[in-house]
């Protein structure tokens, strides 16, 4: 079992952490403050938190270990010094770890945004929470105003993350609340997500994900992609997204492709239940993305995406048109099923806009379906 993580070159802890290895017949703790962890919000705590670690692993022979914090750990204030490092909490090759409690990890990101508001190539990426691990548990912690993504799943299985609350400005970039690819049975669950990106987004070769009674809003919504970064990418399959709340969202439901030929695609897909309120673009495929016209115009995306339902899906709309599928004219969009939607645009009749589509529309849909 290894940890790669701590490597923020500043934890700091301010009230309390806790190691637990398990055993099969007992359990024995490792308090980070018996390991010289200072709570003064100044100190860096970093090798204490390693050596608790080092200390949980060598005693353990139990494939479990718990993590609980019920304090804050703070970034130091000089962005730099975490901004330079990929992550600043992260796991890489172990299993079988659980991280509880009421803890909050605040990376004090405000100062990056602001360097990063006009376009500075001078400052740092900025760093994020990290998991390349399988058999993780996270419950009820508090992602606060990270430099970059939340939370990344990465090359991981069987990950579960239930209570977890994460909160950024909704104008902070690249911000995205949970970032999960190349990853399978991933389970996010009753979580609450104000940010400045995506609130959950879907990259290359996530396969069976459940997304249910998520919370979204500031942000850009649920987004599987974007897609097509690269010619040769895994796809995306059995992803359902359950019973979830948008609010002020930029979108809603979205897949989202870049305007360039991929081996990728998305199939068996299940959007079920959503509540909207002033939502910009409710349901949306976009292959056709294509920032500043850069690397692709003139192209068409490879991405295939078939077998996508839509179903019990409600609210409003800030735009008038509430569905917007724009599937590439090289691969279209199939297999398409509306069934049960009801959006309104100002009180309003909304639109809806088809290119590249074949689909099916059952029981009441609004706007008209142009499926």
């Amino acid at each position: 079992m290894k940890l790669s993580g701590f490597n923020s070159l500043g934890f700091v802890l301010i009230v309390f952490v806790m190691l637990s290895a398990c055993s099969t017949f007992a359990m024995t703790e490792f308090n980070v403050l018996n390991f010289g962890a200072n709570l003064n919000g100044r100190t860096d705590s970093t090798n204490s938190f390693l050596k608790a670690w080092n200390a949980a692993c060598g005693q353990c022979k139990s494939p479990q270990i718990i993590i609980r914090i019920d304090g804050t750990i703070v970034a130091p204030l000089d962005y730099g010094v975490l901004g330079k490092s990929d992550n600043w909490f992260s796991f890489e090759g172990v299993s079988g770890v659980s991280i509880i409690g009421r803890g909050i990890f605040d990376a004090k990101g405000p100062s990056l945004w602001a360097c990063k508001a006009p376009n500075s190539n001078s400052c740092p990426s900025g760093a994020r929470m990290f998991c390349k691990s399988n058999n993780i548990r996270i419950n009820g912690l508090t992602s606060l105003n990270s430099q970059m993504f939340h939370i990344v799943i990465n090359g991981c299985q069987n990950v579960h993350l239930r209570g977890v609350k994460i909160v950024a400005a909704g104008n902070s970039p690249n911000t995205d609340g949970i970032h999960v690819q190349l990853s399978r049975n991933v389970e996010i669950l009753s979580t609450f997500i104000k940010t400045g990106d995506d609130c959950i987004s879907i990259g290359p070769g996530t396969e069976n994900l459940w997304i249910e009674q998520v919370t979204c809003g500031p942000g850009h919504g649920i987004s599987i992609g974007s897609l097509a970064k690269d010619l040769k990418e895994e796809g995306v399959q059995n992803v359902t997204v359950k019973n979830t709340i948008f609010s002020n969202t930029q979108n809603g439901l979205r897949i989202k492709s870049w305007a360039r030929p991929s081996s990728g695609y998305v199939q068996g897909v299940r959007f079920i239940g959503s509540v909207m309120t002033n939502i910009q673009n409710p349901i949306v495929i976009d292959q056709n993305y294509c920032p500043r016209n850069e690397n692709c115009p003139g192209q068409v995306s490879g991405i295939k995406i078939k077998d996508i339902v839509y179903e019990d899906i409600r609210g409003t709309s800030s735009t008038p048109i509430a569905i917007e599928f724009d599937c590439s004219s090289k691969n279209p969009c199939t297999g398409i099923r509306l069934q049960n939607v009801n959006l309104t645009y100002l009180n309003k009749t909304t639109q809806s806009f088809c290119s590249n589509v074949v689909g099916k529309v059952f029981d009441l849909v609004r706007p008209n379906s142009c499926l």
